[in-house]
């Protein structure tokens, strides 16, 4: 009996790009949603390249540095660069394969549910960026991670993370919502990506709305302080564990 491995295919497209094919670009599908193209050079943005948000994440970072859904390192090279001590992470062989060579210095390939490692010390920051609290696919899989973040947060840690309210997606012409309130949370949508011809399994993401990221954050034990928001209902938000 054979196994088959799902293509990876972000990483197909960040290497390419990483060696020289500027033009690499993948196509997003999305189930509430049209497909748009993501041109793989997004995922390499310098400083000034980056949102409002995104540079006052970094503004924000304090101490241990632990950069989940880390992709082509963007983030983790710029705090590098600033004497922040960073672990990148991804769950993608080839985008862990483009932040080694790129020069990010401690790079592993794991989801973000993984255990800190017995000989590691816990992280004075997470960052989750480029929405990245969709990494955690549901409202279940949020509660489960703010448990989890605790074990790898050191004493007076945060997260700092975005995400976006996706109610627009719902409104009619009028801006009346046209919301199943029978089924699953709107905001918890399905992904997949395609390049080159291929296209990867796809994968729960989750957006969030502040009141509802407020609730959970509470409920877990934090405090959410919402740091800022941009014009595309994208949000900023520090998650501080309370002590017990």
């Amino acid at each position: 009996m054979t196994t088959t491995t799902a293509p990876d295919i972000l990483g197909q497209a960040l290497l390419a790009y990483h060696h020289g094919q500027a033009e690499a670009a993948l196509t997003v599908h999305c189930n509430v949603a049209d497909d748009e193209p993501l041109p793989a050079a997004y995922f390499f943005r310098t400083l000034l390249q980056m949102p409002e948000l995104e540079r006052l994440a970094l503004d924000e970072c304090r101490g241990r540095v632990l950069d989940l859904g880390a992709g082509a390192g963007c983030h983790s090279l710029e705090l590098q660069s600033r004497g922040f001590d960073v672990k990148a992470v991804d769950v993608s062989a080839g985008a862990v394969q483009v932040m080694t060579e790129r020069g990010v210095r401690t790079v592993a390939r794991h989801d973000l549910f993984a255990p800190l490692p017995a000989n590691e010390r816990p992280y004075d920051t997470i960052v989750l960026l480029m929405n990245g609290l969709g990494l955690t696919g549901s409202l279940a899989g949020l509660d489960k991670f703010l448990v989890h973040a605790r074990t790898l947060l050191a004493p007076g840690g945060q997260i700092l993370a975005t995400s976006s309210d996706v109610r627009y997606l719902y409104e009619d012409e009028d801006g009346a919502l046209m919301l199943n309130l029978n089924g699953p949370y709107y905001g918890e949508v399905e992904y997949s990506l395609s390049y080159n011809g291929n296209t990867g399994a796809s994968f729960p993401w989750l957006f969030v709305d502040a009141a509802l990221l407020n609730d959970a954050a509470e409920a877990a034990g934090y405090t959410a302080d919402f740091l800022g928001e941009d014009d595309d209902e994208q949000y900023l938000v520090r998650l501080t564990p309370i002590a017990s």
